[in-house]
C-alpha cells in the first residue's frame, strides 16, 4: 500500500492558548492526545479558562521543555522543569514534577472540576503579565475525567483541548488557502498537533482510518474553527482573514450544502487514537500515512 503523505511537523502546546513547540524529532502518544499536550490552562479568579479568544497576549507566551520529555518513557525529576517566557517578563521556571495543592472550581466550556495549583510564583507571573487575576493550573488525570462529544468519539477522553485528542491538516490544505490570501500565513494561526504532507489539498476531509507508525487513528469530525486563526501569533491582533476566505470556500453552506447549517467554517481533521492499549508509541517526523478507510466528499465527512 502507497502512503497517502508523511508527517512533516508534530506540535504540542503544554499550555492551553499558548505557542506551542515544534518537537525535534517524535513526540509520545497518550489518548488524551500527545504526551504534555493541553496540561496546564491560565485560569481567571473563577477558575474559568482564559484562551486566546478573551486573551489574545496569551499568543506570546513561550514554552520550553527539556529535549528528553519527549522520549518515550522518560519521568521527569525534581530537576526538570517547563520554562515559560514572554514579552516584557523574565523567565519562570514550573516544575515538572506534580504540584501538591488542589484548584476546585476550574472550568473550561462545558467542563468543571478540580485541578493541580502551580502555586503563587507562576500565579503571580501570570496576573501581572495579563493585568488581571490567574492561576496556572496542571490537569489532574488522577481525579478527573474528561470525556469528549460521545455523538463523534464515545468513551474517548481529553485534557485540556477544546474538543478532541489530535488535530490534523495538511500542508497541500494550507497552500490552497494561501494562494488565495493576499498575505499568506503560517501554519500556527490553525494550531495543529500534526501537519502531513505529500497529500492533495483538503484530502484529510475524507480520512475516516489512517495508520501512522502502526498506530490507528480515526478522524471523527471536520474541525470547525473559531476566531483564533485571525489572531497573528507573533503580534497577538486580530484581523478579518483568513475567516473571510475560509467562509467562501469551507463553509458548511459550500461543503455540506444539503445537511443542517449551523454557520460553521472547516479547516482540519479531529482524531482519536484507537489502539491506545499498549504503551510507548510514538509519532516521528517523516512517518508515513496510509489511508485504511475514507468517506468520498466532505459532505458524507461527520462535523
Amino acid at each position: 500500500m502507497e502512503a497517502a503523505a508523511k508527517v512533516k511537523s508534530i506540535f504540542v502546546y503544554p499550555i492551553k492558548s499558548c505557542r506551542g513547540i515544534s518537537v525535534s524529532q517524535q513526540a509520545p502518544l497518550t489518548p488524551t492526545g500527545f504526551r504534555w499536550d493541553r496540561q496546564w490552562m491560565v485560569i481567571n479568579n473563577n477558575g474559568r479558562a482564559y484562551t486566546q479568544r478573551n486573551e489574545p497576549k496569551l499568543a506570546l507566551v513561550e514554552t520550553e521543555l527539556p529535549n528528553e520529555a519527549f522520549l518515550e518513557g522518560w519521568e521527569p525529576t525534581g530537576r526538570s522543569f517547563m520554562v515559560i517566557r514572554a514579552p516584557g517578563m523574565q523567565a519562570l521556571k514550573i516544575s515538572l514534577s506534580k504540584p501538591r495543592d488542589i484548584a476546585d472550581g476550574v472550568s473550561i466550556w462545558e467542563w468543571c472540576g478540580s485541578a493541580l495549583d502551580e502555586g503563587a510564583e507562576a500565579s503571580n507571573w501570570f496576573t501581572n503579565y495579563l493585568g488581571k487575576p490567574s492561576r496556572l493550573v496542571r490537569y489532574n488525570a488522577e481525579s478527573e475525567t474528561r470525556p469528549v462529544d460521545p455523538k463523534y468519539a464515545a468513551g474517548e477522553k481529553i485534557m485540556f483541548s477544546d474538543c478532541y485528542p489530535f488535530m490534523l491538516l495538511s500542508q497541500g490544505s494550507l497552500d490552497a488557502l494561501n494562494k488565495l490570501l493576499k498575505e499568506p500565513i503560517p501554519i500556527n494561526r490553525f494550531r495543529p498537533n500534526i501537519l502531513v504532507d505529500g497529500c492533495e489539498p483538503f484530502s484529510e476531509d475524507l480520512w475516516t482510518d489512517i495508520q501512522i507508525n502502526n498506530c490507528t487513528f480515526q478522524g471523527v469530525k471536520l474541525c470547525d474553527r473559531c476566531k483564533v486563526p485571525t489572531i497573528n501569533q507573533d503580534t497577538g491582533v486580530a484581523g478579518p482573514e483568513p475567516s473571510e476566505t475560509l467562509r467562501q470556500i469551507r463553509s458548511d453552506k459550500v461543503l455540506r450544502p444539503n445537511k443542517k447549517q449551523q454557520g460553521k467554517i472547516y479547516f482540519g481533521q479531529n482524531l482519536v487514537w484507537k489502539d491506545n492499549l499498549s504503551n510507548g508509541k510514538v509519532l516521528k517526523l517523516g512517518d508515513p500515512v496510509f489511508v485504511m478507510r475514507k468517506v468520498n466528499s466532505a459532505a458524507e465527512a461527520a462535523a
